[in-house]
């Protein structure tokens, strides 16, 4: 016969058991509870700041700005002063008909004429029926109307440029641009963040106040894609692709590589091709322009001789 005092003693035991896995299980989660409130309380505290930047962002940039009617004249003008490249020559877009892909080719009287443009046998550079297009504002006001897509050739004859450009393409553009931004921020250098044609990635521009060495130019990039790595080990900055000009110097019977101009009239009617802030939301229309007018530019005198922290200056 069982003894009943023994079950009865086991049962206790049982529930005492399961009492402390319950109080212990308790105790995990209100410890849970505990740091899911500190992380939540961090998060919006970081929110708060991010806005904040956001406001202050935005303040800086609307107290310099173009006439409150400024006219096409005044942004054509303003264009061209941040990017300059060749003036004899500039590329424009184009969609293969035996294709169907896009390029670009130089902007010329003779393109794609039958008997005289040999393209693809013949480079444009080194072709004897050159009739290019020179940059004037008719191009530029064209591009920004819709009326064509243009580039431009950064790389200027003598291997120096006005601008540098970083692209960002694809995969996780967006944080890899965050992180490049906040590195460009820490040295004191003003740049411009595009969203790209596409919307799948984002050009980071600087403006120099005087031609700088192309050499010069992409050292001074490859040494923030270098330092934004070294500071965020978590970023593999995949997302990076290449720096606009692409060469240190210009290569025989070329123009060196094209960059797409922003504020093309098609993408910028889907929030492409447009200037962002720092959290990588779009100005309103209104305050692109006005963005772009209150950039300082860059000194180059530092990059040629170091690498240290540039001088920023309006020209």
């Amino acid at each position: 016969m069982p003894d009943r005092s023994t079950s009865r003693t086991r049962d206790r035991q049982a529930l005492l058991d399961s009492i402390a896995a319950e109080t212990v299980a308790l105790a995990r989660l209100t410890q849970d509870e505990r740091d899911a409130r500190a992380r939540l309380s961090a998060l919006r505290s970081e929110l708060d700041a991010v806005d904040k930047q956001r406001e202050s962002a935005r303040s800086t940039h609307s107290t310099t700005s173009l006439p409150a009617r400024h006219s096409p004249a005044d942004k054509v003008s303003l264009f061209r002063r941040l990017f300059r490249g060749r003036e004899d020559v500039f590329p424009t877009r184009f969609i293969s008909k035996r294709t169907g892909k896009a390029g670009y080719a130089p902007a010329c009287g003779n393109k794609f004429r039958p008997g005289v443009c040999e393209l693809p046998r013949i480079k444009c550079g080194e072709c004897p029926s050159q009739a290019f297009a020179p940059v004037d504002d008719g191009a530029v006001l064209a591009h920004l109307q819709g009326r064509h897509v243009m580039g431009v050739y950064p790389l200027l004859p003598d291997d120096t440029c006005w601008f540098l450009a970083v692209d960002f393409d694809k995969g996780a553009w967006a944080d890899d641009v965050r992180a490049f931004i906040d590195t460009s921020r820490r040295v004191g250098l003003p740049i411009a963040v595009e969203r790209s044609r596409s919307g799948n990635g984002a050009h980071v521009w600087f403006f120099f106040s005087a031609p700088i060495a192309a050499s010069a130019a992409r050292n001074m990039g490859c040494a923030l894609i270098t330092e934004t790595m070294s500071r965020r080990h978590q970023l593999g900055m995949d997302s990076y692709d290449r720096l606009f000009p692409s060469q240190d110097t210009l290569p025989r019977g070329g123009f060196g590589n094209l960059i797409a101009l922003p504020l093309q009239r098609e993408p910028r009617r889907q929030a492409n091709s447009v200037f962002v802030d720092d959290c990588l939301v779009p100005y309103p229309d209104d305050e692109q322009w006005a963005f772009l007018a209150s950039l300082p530019r860059i000194d180059p005198d530092p990059w040629p001789r170091s690498r240290s922290t540039p001088v920023v200056g309006v020209p």
